[in-house]
């Protein structure tokens, strides 16, 4: 291992291109050069975050979590106690100390809009987790680039088409220093979706025509406002009800199935059509954003799929996604039911989902696999950029009843972020004297 971690760090450390020489910097490559341990900071600890960092720690890997970084003291102490409390093996199946998995003390735990800077900045830090609202994304995927850092980085990685823009300029960065970045778009990693879309792509069922995409089902969480709260705490606190943090639902969690229809189409639509609105979630507590999207997502070849997203309560559920070819068809990717079929009735291909492994866990087992053997092998950035900028396109849309193309969604100047971040300062959008936040108007709302 030792011998190449060496040659890893020569490779991306020591040259650049033309061959200019550089001084090794640690984070390119294995920093853990004495005791063998890849060491992470995590950066967000609400509960995605502490479930990666919970699932960095499982892998077969000598993983420890050294410093953690949050903008909320208690959530970085419940999730310190959450990490604690849990039991790891190493890759012998043996119980481990946890204390040799999660070494963090008081001076290693970051508290405060900044906290992410400190965490990161540690020289002996080898990966960082990447998992805060995913309005901050960009500024702390840049800040671990800048710092040689490989990433683990949930999705979806930007709110606005400025952070989209700045993560694919980092995303070039990241792979001019052979670091390696992983996006929690974990379809990637999930056997059925990668057996199936494979077979697709030689083409068992044809060119692909047609398909829909979904994510419907109910409402998550969401946090009412407390006492003495300013209000740019309260919008943090609740988070997933506005956009300069989420993205909207069609973006903070029905980008997963978007994201499916751009891998199986290999490519990303040129427009966007569609509605959306607040059909049952109206209240003041649910900020702006809209509970369900509807949309035509239109491919350079002419092929449309369908999408839909909401939240309502009652209602029919579907997480899942199905395409038609030219030869035949997918109609789901659930399990067992992933089948391909030709129009007479025939199985293409089925899949056998006994032994598979939890997607959630495989992407760090992976990335923590080529981090300790040096290897730089995982670039999920641009895509994972250019399947927001889809989600945020579809967002678009709806809000303002338009046709929206790829080229001016993805070139808007409209910027979500606040201009400030303290607790005393205000984010952009703000409720009026009855406590109701302004919410898009399709045929008003300008987009772009």
């Amino acid at each position: 291992m030792e011998q190449n971690r060496r040659d890893f760090l020569k490779a991306t450390g020591l040259f650049a291109a033309g061959g200019a020489m550089l001084n090794p910097v640690r984070g390119y490559g294995f920093n853990s050069a004495v005791d063998e341990t890849i060491k992470v900071a995590l950066i967000g600890c609400g509960g995605r975050g502490t479930g990666a960092a919970a699932q960095a720690l499982s892998t077969t890997q000598n993983v420890q979590i050294v410093a953690m970084a949050d903008a909320f003291k208690d959530r970085l102490d419940e999730s310190y106690k959450n990490l604690t409390a849990k039991k790891y093996k190493n890759a012998a199946e043996t119980a481990v100390d946890t204390k040799l998995k999660v070494d963090v003390p008081e001076d290693r735990k970051f508290v405060g809009f900044d906290a992410f800077k400190k965490a990161i900045a540690l020289k002996d830090v080898d990966v960082v987790i990447l998992a805060t609202p995913p309005g901050f994304r960009p500024s702390h995927f840049e800040e671990a680039v800048k710092n040689n850092k490989h990433i683990f980085m949930e999705k979806p990685v930007a709110t606005d088409a400025p952070g989209i823009r700045k993560v694919l300029e980092i995303a070039e960065e990241a792979k001019k220093k052979k670091l390696n970045v992983v996006v929690g778009l974990q379809r990637h990693y999930q056997a059925n979706y990668l057996a199936a879309i494979k077979r697709i792509h030689d083409g068992a069922i044809g060119d692909i025509v047609g398909g829909q995409v979904y994510w419907v089902g109910s409402s998550p969480w969401m946090k009412e406002r407390q006492p003495n709260q300013t209000e740019m705490e309260y919008q943090m606190r609740n988070w997933y009800y506005f956009n300069w943090l989420c993205g909207d639902h069609i973006s903070e969690q029905h980008v997963h199935n978007i994201d499916v229809a751009n891998w199986v189409k290999k490519g990303y639509p040129v427009s966007i059509q569609g509605t959306g609105g607040r059909e049952v979630r109206t209240g003041k507590a649910y900020g702006e954003i809209f509970d369900h999207h509807t949309l035509d997502l239109v491919y350079a070849d002419g092929t449309v799929i369908s999408s839909q997203c909401r939240q309502f309560e009652g209602t029919w559920n579907k997480v899942d996604e199905a395409f038609v070819g030219t030869k035949g068809r997918i109609d789901s990717f659930d399990g067992k039911k992933t089948i391909l079929k030709d129009y007479k009735g025939g199985v293409i291909y089925q899949h056998d989902d006994k032994g598979d492994k939890n997607p959630y866990q495989v992407e760090h087992d992976e990335l923590f696999a080529a981090i300790a053997k040096g290897e730089y092998k995982f670039a999920d950035a641009e895509n994972g950029a250019k399947s927001t900028m889809t989600a945020i396109m579809g967002r678009m849309a709806t809000y303002s009843g338009k046709m929206i193309k790829w080229d001016e969604a993805f070139n808007s100047d409209i910027n979500l972020f606040p201009d400030k971040l303290a607790w005393d300062a205000s984010p952009k959008i703000l409720p009026g004297p009855d406590g109701l936040y302004p919410v898009a108007v399709p045929g008003k709302t300008q987009v772009i």
